[in-house]
């Protein structure tokens, strides 16, 4: 558990001084960053992924940034739930496709089994989300039924 403590002290300290940019420099390190923002620390990192353009520019792709900022979705897509308390979260790249990579996502929300599909891009300035699958619905789709 100290581990974990230091782990997300870590992070936290590694965004707090950042400038937002977009993109980041490997799949595993973009979904990584998705989910520090659902823990359990710091009040700025445990709010969820904030649906801002600044947000939305650092992690998601250009089709997909306005309809996430743009969003006042009922619940969250990415821990598939309006609230959170989630486990250890797995991640591991299942296919590559040229700039393309699926990366498979999965962790326990509140004794919950979920499990996504992050598709990711590599674009000019690093890795960003092009869309995220669950078992029912895409996030480009849940998110254009709820743009304001």
């Amino acid at each position: 558990m100290a581990k974990l403590g230091l782990a997300i002290f870590i992070l936290v300290t590694g965004l707090a001084g950042a400038r937002l940019e977009a993109g980041f420099r490997s799949p595993e390190s973009l979904v990584r960053n998705v989910y520090a923002f659902y823990g359990n620390g710091s009040p700025g990192l445990s709010s969820g992924l904030p649906h801002d353009t600044e947000t939305a520019r650092q992690f998601f792709d250009q089709t997909l940034q306005k309809d996430w900022a743009a969003a006042k979705p009922p619940y969250d897509f990415l821990v598939q739930s309006t609230s959170w308390k989630l486990g250890a979260i797995s991640v591991a790249i299942t296919r590559k496709q040229f700039d393309k990579t699926y990366v498979a996502v999965a962790f326990r929300n509140n004794e919950r089994a979920i499990s996504l599909n992050f598709l990711v891009v590599n674009g000019p300035d690093g890795w960003v989300i092009a869309d995220v699958e669950s078992t029912h619905d895409s996030l480009r789709s849940f998110l254009a039924q709820y743009r304001n």
